[in-house]
């Protein structure tokens, strides 16, 4: 048998092995349009700015090595024009043909670039691959490059404004939505972008690029910012074209069964370059994740080589590093349950990242999505150290079919340098399960507004820092003083993470009051929230 894999990528190298250690008589091809095979690309903001500094560190693999270790062989830049599906072979846009046994399309997804006048102005680049990591990195040392525009504010466009900030250039980073990082919500994305902000990245939200000139983007405001460099970071698309004119089934990726395998039973397809199936509501969804990708590299390979594999859906977990803070994130966010009009419920809580009173604890705040039946849809964190073993184990429990309970009832890792006696996961499993047992009502910063606010925290705490228009009723003389509290209007009850209001809730509520919200999160989300609409406000001002 031969089977032909077009692109060595995560997809197409994970199968090549896979398939080599399952059965040692294939013949194995991959054809490689780069000049690279298997390489890092996660990495390559990191190799950019020289955090990585080895070159070779962002080379998994070669083409000997595909050979030597494997008795595979890789043909880089073989560009591939065409596929005969009826006499089963390819074609190479130097005239090769190449005749296959079972076909594998593991092309990925390439960099957007929108039709903008001026997008082809030489200080543009993009990041895909490792060429284009050595062509900015030369462009920066040969042209005295000393300030860098991003544009496009998700994972590659945030790493590379971090590591262009790191290498000491003054980095603006333009994304037209209201936030960055689109698979978290406003409240999670809001202590990313105050990060980035206070580390002197400059944040333009909310604002299209209308033109490219020499030496300035003009926006969709007005607003002009001056580049030396443009990194161009607004999405990827998926490669779909050569399926597409060779007959395969296609929307916006190629559509694959649970197999991995296209319309044509002859032929695979498998990582950025595929729908799959969502965990939540099982419609096809693209997921351009490097651990998705290698495990369908995996299943493809199982099912060439007779084995019964399949693909088990996608939950699209992820993370990222922005500057001192970790963003992770799994499932869907709350954008996403709206836009299906998918029924939720939510909850907001602050966790340490290990025992209180030991070194480097840090808070975590976590957002958990959920159903009336305690189904979890999805969660997002963000903090300094923790984050995405946290939302590792939530993803591991909704994989496995579990529910709340199951966040509450996990048996986690505990001594203090690493977690709390109730980690963080518990305490989400506890306020959902108090939420859904109707022992509390949650209130939100959008229910702020028109709401009687009642600040239960110590005076002290109040007077250092409090919402506008809110009284104090410390929690130590709430049940004498709560005959101060009007029943006729929403009472909105706010401490500094939501415990204490949720403690003064369950007072009110066995006191008769059915009219009473514990703020979930407290002032600490608050006041994040508010620090990141300041600043957009007054980038607004600076545009009239």
């Amino acid at each position: 048998m031969k089977v032909v894999i077009i692109g060595g990528g995560a997809t197409g190298a994970s199968c090549a092995t896979r398939l080599r250690r399952l059965d040692e008589n294939i013949e194995i091809l991959i054809l490689e349009k780069t000049g690279e095979v298997s390489i890092a690309n996660c990495g390559l903001p990191y190799y950019c700015s020289g955090v990585i500094k080895e070159r070779e560190k962002i080379l998994v693999s070669n083409s000997s090595r595909f050979y030597n270790m494997f008795n595979i062989n890789v043909k880089l830049n073989a560009e591939v024009t065409g596929i005969n599906r009826s006499e089963k072979f390819i074609l190479t846009k130097n005239g090769e043909k190449i005749y296959y046994d079972k076909l594998v399309l593991s092309q990925g997804a390439s960099p957007i670039k929108p039709s903008i006048n001026g997008i082809n102005n030489e200080k543009i680049f993009t990041v895909r691959s490792l060429d284009d990591i050595d062509k900015i990195k030369a462009y920066i040392k040969n042209n005295n490059v000393q300030k860098a525009a991003v544009i496009g504010g998700g994972f590659i466009g945030v790493e590379m404004a971090e590591n262009l900030n790191f290498m000491g250039l003054k980095t603006s980073l333009i994304e037209m939505q209201s936030q960055i990082l689109a698979p978290v919500d406003f409240e999670i994305a809001a202590f990313a972008q105050n990060e980035m902000r206070e580390k002197g990245v400059e944040l333009i939200l909310s604002d299209g690029v209308k033109e490219i000139f020499e030496n300035e983007i003009e926006l969709n405001s007005g607003k002009k910012i001056p580049y030396d460099i443009i990194i161009l970071a607004i999405g990827v698309k998926p490669e779909i074209e050569l399926a597409k004119n060779a007959g395969l089934n296609v929307n916006r990726g190629i559509i694959v069964n649970d197999y991995m395998q296209t319309n044509d039973p002859d032929i695979f397809a498998g990582g950025d370059n595929v729908e799959v199936k969502s965990f939540i509501n099982d419609e096809n969804v693209l997921i351009p994740l490097a651990g998705p990708a290698n495990r369908q590299g995996r299943i493809i390979a199982d099912n060439i080589s007779g084995k019964n594999s399949k693909y088990k859906k996608s939950q699209g977990t992820s993370t990222i590093k922005v500057f001192d803070y970790t963003v992770a994130a799994t499932g869907f966010n709350e954008k996403q349950l709206k836009a299906k009009n998918i029924p939720y419920l939510k909850i907001f809580t602050f966790g340490n990242s290990n025992a209180s009173y030991y070194k480097n604890a840090a808070p975590i705040l976590f957002k958990l999505l959920f159903n009336n039946n305690g189904e979890i849809l999805g969660a997002q964190g963000v903090g300094k150290n923790g984050v995405e073993k946290r939302i590792d184990v939530i993803s591991s429990v909704m994989r496995n079919g579990g529910k709340i309970q199951e966040l509450l009832d996990s048996e986690l890792c505990y001594a203090p340098p690493y977690s709390s006696a109730k980690d963080p996961v518990n305490i989400l499993g506890m306020a959902a399960e108090n939420l859904l047992s109707g022992l509390f009502k949650p209130a939100y910063y959008e229910d702020i507004e028109g709401s009687f606010v009642i600040d239960v925290r110590t005076p002290d705490m109040f007077s250092s820092n409090n919402i506008k228009g809110a009284i104090n009723i410390p929690l130590s003389e709430l049940r004498k003083r709560y005959n101060e509290i009007p029943k006729d209007k929403k009472v909105i009850l706010i401490c500094n993470t939501g415990y204490t209001s949720y403690l003064a809730s369950r007072i009110l509520i066995q006191k008769g009051f059915n009219n009473v919200y514990s703020f979930m999160a407290g002032i600490k989300l608050y006041d994040e929230i508010q620090k990141d609409k300041i600043q957009n406000k007054e980038y607004a001002k600076s545009c009239n």
